[in-house]
């Protein structure tokens, strides 16, 4: 019998696995994929680059920057700005203290009056200096927030509005203030980027950590139920043995953890991302674009190779899409992506070859208001459950979930651990 089973390898369990099996415990993980990964996979697909759905990674996260070396991810960071498609044409906002030299760009463009600046600088404030618990005391919907400090602008309907659309998989605002708030503060501080090899590089890299210092991952095995077996836990595999486990830590993504606990399934928003392929970029810039005319179906777009030329063949440029997908609504179509996208980067994109569409009904868990404080490890004797639907809906939330779960199991073991 194995101290403790960790049911999922996507970045919540992989960092819980490998602090437990720092710390001495004999770990086996079962991932019922063919790699390890959760939502952070990255294929390759006729020479592209192509992550499940677009990603981004901030090394802000102080989760992040605990688990993973940053510098061997060789990672190429997004420029910190956004790029506005408005009736006139088109208007850049970079961050202004990393960019001084845009600030008299940004207040020509017409999208940030005073009284908006005022307003943004007012809501984002406290995201700077307080803790969430803090930020979450009398939280309210992201839409009332704005409506609190009087952002009415077009620096919240053609920039903000767009742009957190994209962030959070959702346009009306039904999103906790306190936790745009936080994920401001992470935007604020750090570069967002993706890895050369890919937003997969991050959990391959959790995974190599984990081998190293003895856990036992094991693919395509998925698990079908976890049940009370002698003084442990079983856990049956379909199409292999039980194994069993002192502990069981389910460290599935939300649209699985009903089905192996009694827990209700946690809501969650969906993107759909579209990945093309050109010749010739549509622009030189690197920053993300977003239609400020209220327009869709694409929420933001962006030249990857302009970030990442790793992502493409030498020669070629990958473009990424990005749509929300709304659970009961049909899915955006490849013609009205393909319309939407010739506005907003105003060439023609006829030509483009479509590589690959990624449908992420579970893109994200919803974070509404009131933002809810993170969850409990224990779940039941012996049985434990972590995951960013535990924690925040972020790679962070992912990460610290692991990592409260390592403690809990430690603890519950008698073991004095350096997690």
């Amino acid at each position: 019998m194995h101290d403790v089973i960790v049911i999922g390898a996507g970045l919540a369990g992989l960092r819980c696995a490998g602090l437990l099996a720092a710390d001495g415990l004999d770990v086996v993980v079962l991932e019922a994929a063919d790699a390890v990964g959760g939502r952070q996979r990255t294929d390759i697909v006729d020479g592209f680059r192509l992550d499940r759905g677009f990603q981004v990674l901030n090394p802000a996260y102080p989760a992040l920057r605990r688990s993973v070396d940053l510098d061997a991810l060789a990672m190429g960071s997004f420029p910190v700005g956004v790029r506005v498609r408005t009736e006139g044409g088109i208007a850049e906002l970079r961050h202004p203290v990393r960019h001084p030299l845009s600030i008299v760009a940004t207040l020509r463009s017409g999208l940030v009056h005073a009284r908006d600046a005022v307003a943004l600088a007012r809501w984002a404030a406290p995201g700077l200096v307080l803790p969430l618990s803090r930020l979450a005391r009398n939280d309210v919907s992201l839409r009332e927030g704005w409506d609190a400090v009087g952002l009415r602008g077009p620096l919240r309907t053609a920039v903000l509005e767009p742009f957190l659309a994209g962030v959070l998989a959702e346009r009306d605002g039904e999103t906790s203030n306190a936790f745009a708030q936080l994920l401001v503060r992470y935007f604020a501080l750090g570069r967002p980027g993706l890895p050369a090899e890919g937003i997969a590089a991050v959990p391959e890299q959790l995974a190599a950590h984990a081998r190293d210092a003895g856990a036992d991952i094991r693919l395509d095995a998925r698990v079908d139920r976890v049940s009370v077996g002698g003084e442990g836990r079983v856990v049956e595999v379909a199409d292999g043995d039980p194994v069993r486990a002192a502990r069981v830590v389910v460290a599935v993504g939300p649209d699985a953890v009903a089905d192996l606990t009694d827990l209700p399934r946690p809501a969650t928003n969906g993107l759909q991302t579209w990945w093309f392929a050109a010749a010739e970029a549509p622009t030189t810039s690197a920053l993300l674009t977003v239609d400020g005319r209220g327009r869709g179906p694409v929420v933001n777009t962006v030249v990857m190779t302009h970030t990442v030329p790793s992502y493409a063949p030498v020669g070629r440029h990958l473009i990424a899409a990005t749509c929300l997908l709304p659970r009961g609504s049909e899915p955006a179509e490849e013609n009205e992506v393909r319309h939407h996208l010739s506005e907003i980067w105003g060439v023609d994109v006829s030509a483009w070859e479509l590589v690959r569409r990624d449908d992420i009904a579970d893109a994200l868990p919803a974070q509404q208001a009131p933002l809810r404080a993170a969850r409990s490890p224990r779940y039941a004797e012996g049985l434990y459950v972590a995951g960013d639907h535990r924690d925040t809906a972020s790679i962070q939330g992912a990460l610290a979930s692991g990592e409260r779960v390592a403690r809990a199991v430690l603890k519950d073991a008698g073991v004095s651990g350096s997690s």
